[in-house]
């Protein structure tokens, strides 16, 4: 049955189904278990789902046409270079989202040669690679905030413990090491660069 030269119902809507369950399962495993307990960012969270799904489904609909593999692998790389102009954004979030895209793109694009076990591997790989990196490969990286400290009489080098006790009660982490920067002895400030392994620490903006 059709309306308007379109068919209304297809065959294609079971499989496109199918697909789309198992790219969200793993997408959840990726998104929700492994790259947010370690970063806590709530706002990639909603966007490597939402670019996921508008990725599927498109691919999927250019399935329909016929679309060779340069065109396809054309249309990737347009979506994998994808950066947003209002925040920069670290290597680590670009790498999911190109993990994302990609997994959408091998979930929605796979044909009759490809089999559901192969499909299935396919995913289960990445993610197992991605648990080994994040838990037991990922090694500590070190951040840095700049802060105008106030009483510079700690900002000599005997009193560097003292220092190091404050500036971690006042910002609730784990410092690991302080360089001293512009000293103002006007306003008695100092501008201090405290240094911290991004870990599971909450960390305030």
């Amino acid at each position: 049955m059709e309306f308007l030269d379109i068919p209304i119902f297809s065959d294609d809507f079971f499989k496109m189904m199918f697909r789309l369950f198992i790219n969200l399962t793993f997408l959840t495993i990726i998104i929700r278990f492994i790259y947010y307990p370690f970063s806590k960012r709530k706002d990639f969270v909603f966007t490597y789902y939402l670019i996921s799904l508008i990725v599927f489904f498109l691919c999927f609909a250019l399935k329909k046409f016929e679309m060779d593999l340069g065109m396809a692998l054309g249309l990737f790389a347009i979506f994998g270079i994808l950066r947003y102009r209002t925040d920069a954004i670290s290597q680590k979030e670009v790498t999911y989202l190109f993990v994302v895209i990609g997994i959408s793109v091998i979930n929605s694009l796979a044909n009759k040669k490809m089999s559901y076990a192969e499909i299935l591997g396919f995913n289960t790989i990445i993610v197992l690679v991605l648990v080994l990196i994040e838990r037991y490969w990922s090694l500590k990286q070190e951040e840095s905030k700049s802060i105008i400290y106030e009483n510079i009489e700690n900002i000599k080098p005997e009193n560097y413990a003292i220092l190091k006790s404050d500036l971690e009660s006042r910002t609730g982490l784990i410092i690991n090491r302080i360089t001293i920067g512009e000293v103002n002895f006007l306003r008695d400030t100092a501008k201090v660069t405290i240094f911290y392994f991004n870990g599971n620490q909450e960390i305030s903006n």
